[in-house]
C-alpha cells in the first residue's frame, strides 16, 4: 500500500498543527474502513468512497463526514493518484448524509459583559487571580481565539495615550499567513494588564506565563488553560453546571460579537474588531443574541 502518512507530512509547516492531527486521523478512519471491508484505500474508488462516507453517516456528524472526504481528496492528490471525489457520485452521496443528519452547529455559550463582570468579581486577591482577570478581560475585549491570547508577547501591546491599548494579533485561524490584525481595548482592561505585567516583571515576555510556586515561569500557557479559567470562573461566580458546561474557550469571542450588535454596532464593524472575513461565520454567531428589534 502507498505510504499516506509520509505523502501527509509535506504538508507541515503549511497548516496547523490541529489541522495536520485532523488529516492523520480522518485518512486513518478511513484506511481502517477499508481494511474492514477488505479493499485497497488508495486510490480508491468511486463506489467504495460513497459506501465510507454512507457509513460513516450513521454515527457521525455531516461535518466530520465532509471534513473526512476533503482528508481523502487531500491525500490522493498529493500522492498523484486520480482523485475519485470528484466525482458526482461522491457529492451525491455527502447530500443524502446531510439531509439524513440535520443538526444544528454546535455553539459555545456567549460569556456576555455581565458575564464578564462576575467572573472578574471572583477571581482571588492572588497572582493566578491577577493573571485570569487580565486574560479574561482581554480575551472579551479582543475577541480573541484561544490560541491567539496565549500568544500574546509583551512586544505585541501600544499603550496608547489615551490609556488604551493597541494590541496586533500576529496569526490566527483565519489568518495562516501571519498579517496579523490591530484590536483595541478599554481603559479597564489595560489597567488589568498592566497590573499583571508590574508582578510578572521581566522574567518573561510572553504576555500570559505559569505560575509556579508562586513565582512567573518563562514560557507560554498551554490554550488549554485559556478553558479552564473560563469554567473554574463560572463555577465560581455560581453558574449551574450546565451553564458551566456550556462555556468555552470560544465564549470571550462569541459573547463579545453579541454584546456589539446588541449595543447597535454593524456587520462590517463587528468584522473589524473581531477579524472575522466570512459573514456567515459571524451571522451563526450572532442569530443566538437576545436581540428584539421590535422591543420598545
Amino acid at each position: 500500500m502507498l505510504d499516506w502518512k509520509v505523502a501527509l507530512e509535506a504538508l507541515d509547516g503549511a497548516y496547523s498543527d490541529a489541522t495536520m492531527r485532523a488529516y492523520f486521523a480522518d485518512v486513518q478512519a478511513y484506511v481502517s474502513w477499508c481494511d474492514e471491508t477488505v479493499c485497497d484505500p488508495l486510490p480508491g474508488s468511486v463506489a467504495q468512497i460513497c459506501a465510507f462516507i454512507e457509513d460513516q453517516g450513521r454515527n457521525k456528524a455531516p461535518s466530520t463526514v465532509r471534513r473526512r472526504l476533503y482528508a481523502i481528496r487531500k491525500v490522493h492528490r498529493l500522492l498523484g493518484l486520480p482523485d475519485p471525489t470528484e466525482d458526482e457520485a461522491i457529492n451525491l452521496a455527502l447530500r443524502r448524509v446531510r439531509r439524513a443528519n440535520p443538526v444544528r452547529p454546535q455553539q459555545a455559550r456567549g460569556l456576555n459583559a455581565s458575564d464578564l463582570e462576575r467572573f472578574l468579581a471572583v477571581q482571588p486577591k492572588t497572582p493566578w487571580g491577577l493573571r485570569n482577570a487580565a486574560m479574561l478581560a482581554l480575551g472579551y475585549e479582543l475577541m480573541t481565539r484561544r490560541s491567539e491570547l496565549i500568544a500574546l508577547r509583551d512586544s505585541d501591546l501600544e499603550l496608547r495615550s489615551d490609556g488604551t491599548l493597541r494590541v496586533l494579533i500576529r496569526r490566527s485561524k483565519a489568518d495562516q499567513e501571519g498579517q496579523g490584525r490591530l484590536a483595541f481595548t478599554s481603559v479597564k482592561t489595560a489597567d488589568r494588564v498592566r497590573f499583571w505585567q508590574e508582578w510578572r516583571g521581566c522574567v518573561t515576555d510572553w504576555l500570559f506565563c505559569p505560575i509556579y510556586q508562586g513565582q512567573p515561569i518563562d514560557r507560554g500557557l498551554s490554550d488549554t488553560t485559556v478553558k479552564t479559567v473560563i469554567k473554574t470562573a463560572a463555577k465560581r461566580a455560581g453558574f449551574p453546571p450546565e451553564d458551566v458546561r456550556a462555556f468555552s474557550g470560544h465564549s470571550m469571542r462569541v459573547g463579545a460579537a453579541q454584546d456589539l450588535l446588541k449595543r447597535g454596532f454593524d456587520t462590517s464593524a463587528i468584522m473589524r474588531a473581531g477579524g472575522w472575513k466570512s459573514v456567515s461565520v459571524l451571522a451563526r454567531y450572532l442569530e443566538v443574541a437576545e436581540q428584539n428589534v421590535w422591543e420598545m
